[in-house]
């Protein structure tokens, strides 16, 4: 990958200095003795032999853009086997490779922490999707014990960009401006209004901040078409430093309430019409297609809130049919959007030496605030009649219903440790990487992805980090995946482990625990295989007691450096 990006990064700099000498004396230059050196130069760095190759040095290092998605459906997009239009997104997955197993923490904060820091949520200060306690791992923000990925590329040259939602803190001293970018548009709540500054989790607005500034949504913006040309003009205001650059692009989509434009959900109109439990077959089968999941998986049985689709009445089922509508809308506006940054990389030249990363932050999202006890005040800014469904003053979740066919082949969903909740989808795109139009199915996590960054970027990871000791990585990088010297990052000792207000998961190998219980009891934890039980429908914990035995160690281990409290502990 090194060499050619040499030779592709060498050739734009012989085309910047022909372009530069151009306009400024574009008259007196001999044109012709100018394009014959640059000729020579090229020709020349193409045939040197591979020491010299290696003596050489880039222009400057590549870019790293990272995008996610909040609460994307494992199955949603075209190149995971989804009816979804997502072109732009499968023109990342033909340029690289798509994962199969890529896990998360089960809800936002935790796996936002745990991808800005390459440590665990509890190491980073989000044991909970907000500040629980002053205590060790509940902090509810980024704590000191971490370092960002953009405090770490800012001091190695990198400019730094962010746009969209934040969630790692309210505070002044928790706000990305503080945590190493350079320019940033975030919004500091967990979810917003897509069009207006209308809060959707209380009665007061939401909370946006630019460059650390408190700032205003601009009413009638929309949420992900606002995001991404802020990040385009971010990024523009400095391409003529070649410095490199990271770019995320944290987008709230297609995270509720569910809002888009007409022209984006109308083309799904009818699609749903069959309901949720058929579409959650049709999922199954085309990952299966797609060659995401083995053949031989079964789909798990319903969440028991799940109600029969042939049950509704006809009024509900098109209500439901439009829920999906306006979720494929979104998805699809997303996909737009995406197409937008990759449009303009090319326009700049900065395609090619742009690592790009898409994922989503966890599994499909089931709940549905509107209709929440302790949400009631919201039907004093909302209505969701039939008509209004999709409008900035609507409030439509898809529930537990379509999130199971957005989870399809797993156990659950979104707030769940199984694998509905935390095996979520993953691209990482680039010309120069191995492999390209490929799936890896071994196991992967959010944890890896701050490592593969760190050596991209050629910045080694600190033991103190302004005066603070940092805890150490807990992934590992996937470069020698991407660039075909390995097949494999972890093996099988590796333990990767995840709670969340009394959600947890331990993995190793491809044994697993998951315990969702309440009251949480060790006890509670079941034990499966996830090799040729996906859908986590056969505990094994009777019949495997020493593997039983070995998991529950590792838990103890784990559970002690987090210091894990159990929900009722919380005061």
């Amino acid at each position: 990958m090194n060499n050619n990006l040499q030779r592709k990064l060498m050739v734009k700099k012989y085309v910047w200095f022909w372009r530069s000498i151009q306009k400024e004396s574009a008259e007196k230059t001999n044109k012709t003795t100018l394009l014959l050196i640059i000729l020579l130069s090229v020709c020349g760095f193409f045939s040197c032999n591979n020491k010299a190759e290696q003596e050489l040095s880039l222009p400057h290092k590549p870019n790293i853009l990272l995008i996610v998605a909040d609460d994307l459906g494992y199955g949603d997009i075209g190149c995971y086997g989804g009816e979804i239009e997502t072109p732009s997104i499968d023109a990342l997955a033909k340029n690289g490779i798509r994962f199969s197993s890529f896990h998360t923490a089960p809800m936002c904060a935790p796996t936002r922490a745990m991808l800005i820091s390459g440590n665990g949520n509890h190491i980073a200060g989000m044991g909970a999707q907000s500040k629980v306690s002053d205590e060790f791992g509940y902090e509810g923000r980024l704590t000191d014990r971490v370092v960002t990925i953009p405090q770490l590329l800012q001091s190695a040259g990198y400019h730094t960009y962010m746009t969209g939602k934040w969630h790692l803190g309210m505070t002044p001293e928790s706000n990305p401006h503080q945590k190493g970018f350079e320019q940033s548009f975030v919004l500091l709540n967990g979810a917003g209004n897509h069009y207006t500054n209308q809060s959707v989790l209380s009665k007061r607005n939401s909370r946006y901040t630019e460059n650390g500034d408190s700032t205003n949504w601009n009413n009638g913006d929309y949420s992900t078409d606002f995001y991404t040309t802020k990040l385009i003009t971010y990024i523009s205001q400095n391409l003529d430093d070649n410095q490199p650059f990271f770019a995320f692009a944290a987008y709230t989509s297609p995270h509720w309430p569910l809002q888009v434009e007409k022209k984006h959900w109308e083309k799904y109109r009818g699609i749903y019409d069959d309901g949720y439990e058929k579409l959650r077959k049709k999922r199954m089968q085309s990952l299966k297609k797609a060659g995401i999941i083995p053949k031989n998986s079964r789909l798990p049985e319903l969440h028991e809130s799940v109600i029969p689709w042939d049950s509704l009445s006809d009024a509900e089922k098109m209500m439901e049919a439009r829920k999906m509508e306006l979720y494929a809308g979104m998805v699809d506006n997303l996909d737009e959007n995406i197409g937008k940054i990759i449009s303009f990389l090319k326009e700049n030249g900065e395609y090619e030496n742009t690592l790009i990363v898409f994922m989503s932050d966890n599994g499909a999202a089931y709940r549905d605030f509107f209709y929440a006890q302790n949400y009631s005040f919201l039907k004093d800014y909302y209505r969701n009649d039939y008509e209004n469904m999709g409008n900035y003053n609507s409030y439509i979740s898809y529930g537990p219903q379509w999130a199971e066919a957005g989870s399809a082949p797993f156990r659950y969903f979104k707030d769940y440790a199984t694998e509905g909740g935390t095996n979520t989808t993953l691209i990482i795109s680039n010309p120069n990487i191995s492999g390209k139009n490929t799936i890896s199915h071994i196991f992967t996590s959010v944890l890896d992805l701050a490592p593969t960054f760190y050596e991209v970027a050629e910045v080694n990871y600190p033991d103190v980090f302004n005066g603070n000791k940092v805890y150490p990585l807990r992934g590992e990088s996937l470069v020698p995946l991407l660039t075909g010297k390995t097949e494999n990052i972890h093996d099988s000792n590796y333990v990767f482990a995840v709670e969340h207000y009394g959600n947890a998961m331990l993995r190793k190998g491809d044994w697993k625990i998951t315990n969702f219980k309440r009251p949480f009891k060790q006890e509670d934890f079941a034990l499966y295989n996830i090799s040729d039980d996906l859908g986590e429908q056969n505990d094994l914990k009777d019949s495997e007691p020493e593997k039983y035995k070995e998991m529950l160690e590792e838990w103890k281990k784990f559970s002690d450096e987090i210091k894990f409290q159990k929900p009722t502990d919380f005061k």
